[in-house]
């Protein structure tokens, strides 16, 4: 009968790979560490960067005021908060269909969202309880007029009141959750980017409604249009309601032919 071999004993490591491994492993920790408590300044780029390109004409008072405004918004850190929260943003003409399911994807993250409601037509009658004292001051919207803006900046105001709010997200009726809250709070708290939709547009609903009136802040190059729905960072929250200068231009030129306004962006 044969005999079967020993097994083999593994050797010891030597003590320098040891130091060696240890050296590795704390290194890393450190990195980690570091960077959890003290993240990347995102918004203390270059301002550049972020704010648009000068143009090779002489600025305006107006435009000279805004960038200075702007420049020293988006150059100034955000504010650090343990209870950092996004702040959920319901526009809608009356009640909100679904309130059960956005209240089951709120649950057990008390202290990490806020909730604000603007009705335009009618006083909604909240199912969930924690809707319920959320409703704001609204005004009638229609649809492509400048009411809806004004109803967002109203919306923005409202939320900016409150410190720890980092991100903002305008949500209609009709807005479900496709993940859930965890994935969604570490998504946008984690990105140092805003979205909004911005898209060139050669129609009538489109391109077609730019007026030599909003020249010489508004070029046609510059031109586009856009959804209303966005998900930002405070910085662009704050520069949103701050701004008088486009905002102007386009309530009072940005129309259809048909006398109807438009949602439109400036890039």
């Amino acid at each position: 009968m044969k005999a079967a071999p020993l097994p083999r004993t593994r050797a010891a490591a030597s003590p320098r790979r040891r130091v060696w491994i240890l050296a590795v492993a704390a290194l890393v920790s450190i990195v980690v560490v570091w960077a959890y408590h003290y993240p990347p300044q995102h918004y203390a780029s270059p301002v550049s960067n972020w704010l648009p390109v000068e143009p090779d004409r002489e600025l305006t008072d107006d435009e000279r005021a805004s960038r200075v405004v702007f420049g020293h918004m988006l150059s100034t850190p955000p504010v650090r908060s343990r209870g950092s929260k996004i702040a959920f943003m319901f526009l809608t003409p009356g009640n909100l269909p679904f309130e059960k399911l956005w209240e089951k994807f709120f649950e057990g993250h008390e202290g990490r969202y806020t909730i604000y409601v603007h009705a335009s037509r009618e006083k909604p009658e909240h199912v969930s309880r924690l809707f319920i004292g959320r409703d704001i001051h609204s005004d009638k919207v229609q649809w492509g007029q400048i009411s809806m803006v004004d109803a967002e900046r109203r919306l923005l105001a409202n939320a900016l009141q409150d410190i720890d709010n980092q991100h903002f997200v305008l949500l209609s009726d009709s807005c479900v959750p496709l993940h859930n809250f965890d994935y969604v709070y570490d998504y946008l708290m984690g990105t140092n980017l805003s979205f909004i939709d911005s898209f060139y547009d050669p129609g009538p609903h489109g391109n077609f409604r730019y007026s030599q009136n909003m020249l010489p802040e508004v070029r046609e190059s510059d031109f586009r249009k856009g959804s209303q729905w966005f998900s930002v960072k405070r910085q662009h929250a704050l520069m949103t309601i701050a701004d008088s200068l486009y905002y102007t231009k386009f309530k009072l030129y940005c129309k259809a032919r048909n006398g109807r306004w438009t949602q439109l962006l400036c890039r």
